[in-house]
């Protein structure tokens, strides 16, 4: 059976919690529009563990909801390099858990303990990775859905004319899966184009080419959209078992412009997170216009396929939802915050969601997909409004309040 269906943005704990050796930390959860938010992901920032729970250590706490029921949890290590000599967790970000919020549930509450045994190895319900046997690709997944893009390998030229495979495109990739365990490995273990036929775990059924794919960027002038070539870096960051995070770097292209783009995926979402930070060679700090796209023509040839595009101003999304003749049928979408999005645009490969960015800054959107034959989303409506509920949920955030408990 697949985890329930998840509508979710991501809770910051930002409240300080004084210290009180021996006593565990309590937090609190406020769902401020009383929405369902299934595998609403909360974090919280290791610093206010550490100050109620002097010398905890990440392997050794037990997280808890109001029931008692201790909860799969993870550490987020966002400085591996990083010395601890006094051994305070110097390196580790947050803490994050994940809550189902029926409809109606306005509040709940956690809380956090040293234990002396180890805590339990929770499975892994995410898993990001660079994949150099396919030609440098880089390839994410969690238990709803997988992606991936295309690295320098694959960009590279035949030159001993041996039949290489040659592509070059920023554009992502889509691959539907109809079950909840990771089947990345997997797939790619199958042998290349193994995968574009469903065996029973899913497919790759997306067509990306020269297109943006589900969610890639562009510099937007008015009329036609500058992007940059496969991704020339890549870092992991977190991987699993809740959330992965992980950055790719492209360019310069265009006119100087390089871009860094941060992932974060969690466990029981279909739209990823993601943080695009562009840089201009020559220093200019104008704002930018960014095109995130959707390809207009993405399913394999012969599906007779039917398109329903649609657009939300007013929540600063787009979506598009195809009907193929075999393969089910296909949801992707964008979503843009409303401080960052200037409106829709379309050129001859791409629907666009276009946002303000400034340069050294990140801008924050929201892409992913969701396929028929997993089950979550049967319909072109059931797709609809999960994009609508995840709008709604970025707009308002859940609250969290911490203190310590004895």
């Amino acid at each position: 059976m697949r985890y329930p269906a998840l509508l979710a943005v991501f809770a910051t704990l930002l409240a300080a919690c004084p210290a009180h050796a021996g006593q565990g930390l309590a937090v609190t959860v406020s769902n401020p529009t009383g929405i369902a938010r299934p595998s609403e992901t909360i974090e919280v920032a290791w610093t206010q563990v550490a100050r109620a729970i002097p010398g905890a250590l990440m392997h050794h706490l037990v997280v808890r909801d109001e029931g008692g029921r201790s909860l799969p949890y993870q550490v987020i290590n966002v400085a591996p390099e990083a010395k601890d000599p006094t051994g305070v967790g110097v390196a580790y970000g947050d803490l994050v858990f994940q809550h189902d919020f029926a409809a109606g549930e306005q509040s709940a509450s956690f809380t956090i303990r040293a234990i002396e045994d180890l805590a339990p190895v929770f499975p892994a319900r995410v898993f990001a990775r660079f994949v150099a046997e396919r030609y440098d690709d880089f390839a994410w997944e969690n238990d709803r859905i997988a992606h991936r893009t295309y690295g320098p390998a694959l960009a590279a030229p035949d030159v001993g004319k041996s039949g290489k495979e040659v592509n070059t495109s920023s554009g992502i990739d889509v691959w539907s899966k109809r079950v909840d365990y990771l089947i990345v490995d997997r797939w790619y273990n199958k042998g290349h184009d193994h995968y574009h036929r469903d065996e029973g775990e899913g497919m790759d059924m997306y067509n990306v080419g020269a297109s943006r794919g589900c969610g890639g960027t562009g510099i937007w002038d008015g009329r036609a959209l500058a992007v940059s070539g496969n991704f020339q870096g890549w870092k992991v960051i977190a991987n699993g078992p809740i959330r992965a995070i992980f950055e790719l770097t492209y360019g310069p292209w265009g006119a100087g412009v390089a871009e860094t783009k941060r992932y974060t995926m969690d466990a029981g979402h279909n739209l990823d997170q993601v943080e695009s930070t562009f840089t201009v060679a020559s220093g200019d700090t104008s704002d930018l216009t960014v095109g995130i796209g959707l390809d207009k023509n993405s399913p394999d040839a012969g599906q007779d396929p039917r398109y329903s595009f649609a657009a939300d101003t007013s929540r600063g999304t787009i979506s598009l939802w195809v009907v193929h003749r075999t393969h089910g049928s296909l949801g992707t979408a964008v979503i843009v915050p409303k401080e960052s999005f200037l409106g829709v645009a379309e050129d001859g490969l791409n629907y666009l969601a276009l946002a303000r960015a400034t340069p050294g800054r990140a801008l924050r959107f929201y892409a992913g997909a969701g396929w028929s034959k997993a089950g979550e989303f049967t319909t072109k409506d059931a797709w609809d409004s999960y994009v609508a509920a995840w709008a709604a949920r970025i707009r308002s955030p859940v609250g969290v309040t911490c203190g310590v408990t004895p």
